[in-house]
């Protein structure tokens, strides 16, 4: 296991710095470029329409480093967000975490930008230590926005490498992983997957467990061993982007080629970030060493599958379920197994919530199959979760 010491100072290895966070000899010129950028004005009044840019501008430059900016302001407009856009971040499993190791918080994946930044504000009122963020270079379209999530201690993934150049970003990115935990002792977050699963039907990617297998020493198993894999189930009790995956589902039956554009990703940063989302809960799993520690082979391939599985159960078994999956559930299923979970109010604000959400969806000419259809898949969103736990608590 890796473990926290007093090390403080560090410069970043060359090897690292298009993909690392920002350091505090930079912090200070980079917010200085990052305010006169008319696109990150332009963000700020919108999410904040009352605020005193001038003013805002004036307390970012005051701010003397990388942590002060991730905990006092970005912290305090998380807690905006969070008071704004749900109703009520919980939080536990804090008896899986050891303050004397740094980790690697793998997660199921539901938000594009919050699913981090949310379990960061959970840290963040516990007076815990915040972890880096790996963020793929597909959503930085602007320059402001690198340079923002930079500044918020974000590390790039690239994913729009040739195929050529796929296996060198992926070694890059597992050394500045095994680096951080290892050399500058601080934790990361990482999704278990790229991209969202647009059914909730969360399962880690074994190209990811590959990767962060490829740096550090050793076999394959201590490599792994070496970052701390912690898994931490994510649980929104609604999606603000549902729909649009639904829109998506739609249009991919009609089309089996269609793919999202830069706008339709921004839009769902947006939704996303400003949308309601009820309420939202972290759990932090145990540790997955000392079960990869038991686990006989030493083989790449045998001990990637069993990292697999022990996150996903670890993160299915954590989800927090909320009568909305327990309804979807029996409604997608035909069944009333779930009916002492919720009340006639509750489906009868759940069907509201659905219909309302299908409105939302900007497709011409949705005949009434198509809206159905629709229906259906949204309905599997919110079951596939109860579907997952069910299943992992008949194994460990």
């Amino acid at each position: 296991m890796t473990t926290i010491s007093n090390e403080t100072e560090y410069t970043i290895p060359d090897e690292f710095k298009d993909i690392a966070p920002y350091d505090d000899a930079q912090f200070h010129e980079k917010m200085s470029s990052l305010v006169r950028e008319p696109g990150f004005e332009h963000a700020v009044r919108y999410v904040m329409p009352d605020v005193d840019y001038a003013e805002f501008c004036r307390e970012l430059l005051q701010v003397p480093t990388q942590d002060d900016f991730q905990r006092g302001v970005m912290g305090k407009f998380l807690e905006f967000l969070a008071a704004r856009t749900t109703s009520g971040i919980s939080f536990d499993g804090i008896e899986n975490y050891d303050p004397s190791l740094c980790y690697t918080f793998i997660t199921n994946h539901r938000d594009i930008v919050l699913d981090a930044s949310f379990l960061n504000l959970c840290f963040i009122r516990r007076g815990m230590p915040v972890t880096q963020v790996a963020i793929g270079n597909n959503l930085l379209i602007y320059d402001w926005i690198s340079d923002l999530v930079k500044l918020n201690r974000s590390f790039i993934v690239k994913r729009d490498v040739k195929v050529t150049a796929a296996l060198e970003a992926a070694r890059q990115l597992s050394a500045y992983i095994h680096y951080t935990i290892t050399r500058r002792h601080e934790s990361v977050w990482i999704a278990q997957r790229e991209g969202r699963a647009k059914d909730s039907n969360d399962l880690t990617q074994e190209s990811l467990i590959k990767m962060l297998a490829l740096g550090g020493e050793g076999s394959v198993k201590e490599r792994l061993m070496e970052v701390n894999l912690m898994p931490v189930a994510i649980s929104y009790e609604f999606d603000p982007n549902d729909y649009l995956k639904a829109r998506e589902f739609l249009l991919k039956q009609r089309d089996p080629h269609f793919h999202k554009s830069q706008r339709d990703d921004l839009f769902s940063m947006e939704t996303g970030m400003l949308s309601p989302k009820g309420r939202v809960h972290f759990r932090l799993g145990p540790c997955i060493n000392s079960r990869l520690a038991e686990f006989p082979s030493e083989e790449r391939g045998p001990v990637v599958r069993e990292a697999c599985r022990i996150i996903d159960n670890a993160i299915h078994r954590g989800y927090h379920l909320y009568p909305c999956n327990y309804i979807a559930y029996d409604e997608y299923h035909n069944t009333s197994r779930f009916g002492a979970y919720y009340t006639e109010t509750d489906v009868n604000s759940f069907d509201a919530y659905i219909n309302s959400q299908l409105d939302k969806v900007d497709v011409v000419d949705v005949t009434d199959e198509e809206r159905a259809y629709m229906r259906h898949m949204m309905l599997m969103m919110y079951a596939n979760p109860v579907v997952n736990q069910l299943r992992a608590n008949e194994s460990r």
